[in-house]
């Protein structure tokens, strides 16, 4: 009888057999919990699965770092935890892996397993097949069939020199090692693809195209090599094949379409979520067909498999089927199982020199099979050398699957455990290898990385140049100019208040602007249209197009390899886009999207790889954190919220206790980076919360009013032009405030800026380096005098051309609209920051602002480079006023001396802009 039907049947009919009851005391009456009992195993188990976990966790994370993927870590753990390492301590395996547990720790693998390989056959998409059909078919049959072939070769001397032929029969053996050889681990294949940015390229389309052909070949072959082992005799074994070929019709055929009928009449497909009566029904279709395909003599992953592969992906129907049970397999179930592989394995029996000399033909067979045959078709198909290179690199990869195998060759008796720990070996050398040998023969710089769009064309136009930053110089050619292409990054569904309201206000009247028609707003821009980066104030129809990037985090999930493998279904489903698209149809704002699932650490790579392509001239990065209660309570007037209860992002960097939730230093962290690596101009949108208290008041339901305290340097030039640009809107207005430092008063205590301290001033091209804090920090090299002074030149060229009665050239009629509803003024104080933050409370508190019914905005330049002159004293002097740590340092580093004292003296939204370095 199978192995799994009888563990089942053993394990139940000795509990239902057990004679009394346990005793009751546990622990208080003397018991040793670590003891096994027959009649009550789950406080060993408990252990043992405790042990496991914390094992696979801690190697997990370590070998995360080297891009290696879980599997690695999980069979590692094993081998430690086996009689390789730490069995040889006197008792530990008699004591946490007694041998009469393992049945029950067996079981519960199998079972993880077993759901595992439907997970598998879930994320397999048959439709793969059909993208380059004619390369994919060609590279899964060589490689397929040249590493079948080597393995037979290899395995000859090994079934004579190792294999006890009374046991198992040469034919039988040969035929297990040739598959061994040959099959690709598909699932470890796609986070590899996923991890490397691959999924898009051409390479990674064949590379999944041919992995899928190659995965099923190689299970079928595993199907037959198991029904040879466990049959008697030929013409049992093929009955078993015949039954098996029977039951898989059955299951694509009826079984199938009874499936998808259930699936859409109980709405599982339309809703995107699978019902209980659908999750009842899946799981129990692939417990009986891993319980028949178990029965009749071939191994219940089959059966999983099987049921997997019918599950329709409409609607992200099986993505969310996955969701739903992931984690229990992932986290508990699936790390047991390869657990028992690595207790399995024992190198303490690769003793001689003989046996590690065929460990290593084997590893240079196992790769030159899958590498030449793979590498060599492709390069007949039209590959260059290098994606033929990692084409065959990538198909060699074994993982998971390759284990799975190993272990069922170990249950059926064709493998021993000298030659199981042998191919063990093989296998985890291989999947070592794969990550760094696929960055070797096709690094980044060669290849094209695309993220999935929604097939609607993006504008182009002519970039700002090299020389961008010298024009800087000469206001009225650059600073009059809009931004007319921009991106916003989504990534939270409460990061969508803050975007809208910035998108609308950027946007002027209705009236102002000709709009094409309704059909050309939703899908298509008209060619008259598409030039449009070089827009300025004069041009009678300015229109701003928006670039959403919809940014999903790569996890250790499965789910999250099949969105990104599905991106383009997904980005015409996706919640956030959807709602973000409709928000631009409903005011008349081309919107275009585009979707990435990368891991969180390449957020700000991806952000600024897709501002490049799309070549757009802002950058909107959100930030939004939940108000407190007290600041709701008081929204009306912000200063008034007392500092300890200020509701902003960086509260955790000041490592002060807030009862909201604000974001945590790792997303300072990541926006840093997109400071250091955008090509174009950033503005940081730090909702405070205040659109939700908003909701009910008066308080900016007629518009905003913008206040820009004016230092001086790119970035506050680039934020001067943004606020003339929003002011087109009618709705909006604004306070422009030159701010110059006199000399600091007598009595005025700050602290003493020291040499390290420096840094503050910087110029031109920045770089990234590892800040105090542990955070990437963005620096700048040293200002020369003569830059210092074009600088400066340029911001009083700058305020000159918008104060002076009559600039030249001359100002155009729609800079002039927007200047009607912009106020300048000045301020000279030697405590500034004091200054510019008592006089935005002014303007809140305004008749005009109140009675308008408008809100205050701040906007300031992050005035990391080129600044006047440094605020570094007074805004640590701000830091301790507010009862704020020296953690605070992270905030200013992130958003600047201004933007900190507004942070933490305020409440007010925020705008933090940065100009193209």
């Amino acid at each position: 009888m199978p192995t799994f039907s009888r563990d089942v049947i053993a394990i139940v009919s000795h509990l239902a057999s057990r004679a009394k009851a346990p005793e009751q005391g546990g622990i208080l009456t003397g018991s040793n919990p670590a003891a096994f009992n027959s009649t009550d195993p789950i406080q060993l188990w408990v252990i043992q699965v405790a042990i496991i976990i914390s094992f696979t966790q801690l190697l997990s994370y370590v070998f995360s770092k080297i891009r290696q993927p879980r599997v690695i870590a999980e069979v590692i753990a094993g081998v430690i935890l086996g009689p390789t390492i730490m069995g040889r301590i006197p008792n530990f395996s008699n004591s946490i892996f007694p041998t009469a547990s393992l049945p029950y720790l067996n079981l519960t693998a199998t079972i993880g397993l077993v759901l595992f390989l439907f997970l598998v056959g879930l994320e397999t998409d048959l439709r793969m097949l059909k993208r380059n059909a004619r390369s994919s078919l060609s590279i899964s049959i060589a490689g397929m069939v040249i590493p079948f072939a080597l393995g037979i070769c290899v395995a000859i001397p090994l079934y004579h020199r190792y294999i006890d032929e009374k046991v198992v029969s040469f034919g039988n053996f040969l035929l297990f090692a040739g598959v061994a050889f040959s099959i690709t681990a598909f699932p470890v294949l796609c986070r590899i693809l996923t991890e490397l940015k691959l999924l898009e390229t051409t390479v990674g389309v064949v590379v999944l195209s041919a992995g899928v052909g190659n995965d099923i070949v190689g299970w079928v072959l595993l199907a037959l090599s198991v029904a040879l082992v466990n049959a008697g005799s030929g013409i049992t074994a093929l009955w078993v094949l015949l039954t098996c070929v029977g039951w898989t019709l059955f299951l694509m055929f009826p079984v199938k379409y009874l499936f998808l009928y259930m699936a859409r009449k109980t709405g599982s497909i339309e809703n995107g979520h699978p019902t209980m009566i659908m999750m009842t029904f899946t799981l129990l279709l692939v417990f009986v067909s891993a319980f028949f395909t178990d029965v009749i003599g071939t191994h219940p992953i089959f059966g999983a498999f099987l049921v997997g592969l019918i599950v329709p992906s409409e609607g992200g129907f099986a993505i969310a089927l996955v969701e739903k049970i992931e984690d229990l397999v992932s986290i508990l179930l699936l790390p047991l199982y390869f657990i028992l592989s690595g207790l399995k394995t024992n190198l303490g029996l690769l003793d001689d020199g003989i046996i590690w000399g065929y460990v290593v033909l084997c590893c240079v067979v196992a790769f030159i099979g899958k590498f030449a045959g793979c590498a060599i078709t492709a390069r007949l198909c039209g590959f260059n050398v290098r994606e033929s290179g990692a084409i065959g690199t990538l198909m060699s990869c074994k993982g998971l699957v390759e284990l799975i195998v190993l272990n069922v060759g170990l249950s059926a008796g064709v493998l021993d455990t000298r030659t199981f720990s042998m191919f063990v070996v093989m296998a985890l050398v291989l999947t070592f290898v794969t990550t760094p040998l696929t960055l070797v023969f096709y690094p980044p710089e060669h290849r094209t990385t695309h993220v999935a769009s929604d097939a609607q064309p993006k504008i182009s136009g002519v970039s700002d140049g090299p020389d961008s930053e010298k024009r800087l110089s000469t206001p009225g050619d650059v600073h009059d100019r809009l931004r007319t292409r921009i991106s916003v990054v989504l990534d939270k569904v409460e990061h969508l208040p803050a975007i809208m309201t910035f998108v609308q206000l950027l946007q002027p009247a209705h009236e102002e602007v000709a709009m094409p028609s309704l059909r050309g707003v939703s899908s298509e821009v008209s060619a008259s249209e598409k030039d449009v980066k070089g827009e300025s104030f004069s041009s009678p129809s300015p229109r701003v197009t928006i670039d959403a990037l919809r940014l999903i985090e790569l996890t250790d999930r499965t789910s999250a390899v099949m969105k990104s493998s599905a991106a383009d279904e997904l980005i015409r489903r996706d919640s956030l886009v959807n709602i973000f698209r409709t928000f631009g149809r409903l005011n008349r704002i081309p919107v275009m999207s585009a979707l990435s699932v990368v891991n969180y650490d390449l957020f700000s790579v991806s952000v600024a790889s897709h501002a490049a392509q799309a070549d757009v001239q802002l950058v909107v990065v959100p930030w939004t954190s939940k108000p407190s209660p007290l600041e709701s309570e008081n929204h009306t007037n912000p200063s008034l919220v007392p500092s300890g209860h200020n509701s902003n992002p960086f509260d955790t960097l000041f490592g002060k206790p807030t009862i909201s939730s604000g974001s945590s230093p790792v997303h300072s962290e990541y926006v840093r980076k997109v400071f250091a690596d955008a090509p174009a101009d950033v503005a940081l949108v730090i909702d405070r919360g205040m659109s939700a208290a908003g909701a009910d008041s008066m308080s900016g339901i007629d518009g905003q009013h913008f206040f820009l305290p004016f230092f001086g340097g790119p970035d506050d030039r680039a934020a001067l032009s943004l606020v003339l640009q929003l002011c087109r809107n009618p709705g909006v207005s604004a306070t422009i405030l030159r701010v110059t430092k006199s000399e600091p008063l007598t009595d005025l205590a700050v602290p003493t800026i020291t040499r390290d301290e420096t840094e503050d001033i910087k110029h031109n091209t920045h770089i990234t380096i590892q800040s105090t804090g542990g955070f990437q920090d963005t620096i700048y090299p040293q200002a020369t005098p003569e830059t210092r002074m074009e600088s400066q030149t340029a911001d009083n060229l700058l305020w000159s051309r918008y104060t002076d009665a009559s600039p030249s050239p001359p100002i155009s009629a729609a800079i002039e609209s927007a200047l009607s509803r912009v106020r300048f003024d000045t301020l000279h104080s030697p405590i500034p920051l004091h200054a510019i933050v008592n006089r935005a409370t002014e303007e809140a508190k305004s008749p005009t602002i109140v009675s308008a019914g408008k809100s205050l905005f701040v906007i300031t330049g992050r005035s990391r480079r080129l600044a006047v002159e440094s605020h570094l004293e007074e805004v640590r002097q701000i830091l301790t006023e507010h009862g704020h740590s020296a953690r605070g340092e992270e905030s200013r580093k992130t958003v600047g001396d201004v933007a900190t004292a507004f942070m933490v003296a305020t409440a007010y939204q925020m705008l933090v802009i940065q100009a193209k370095s």
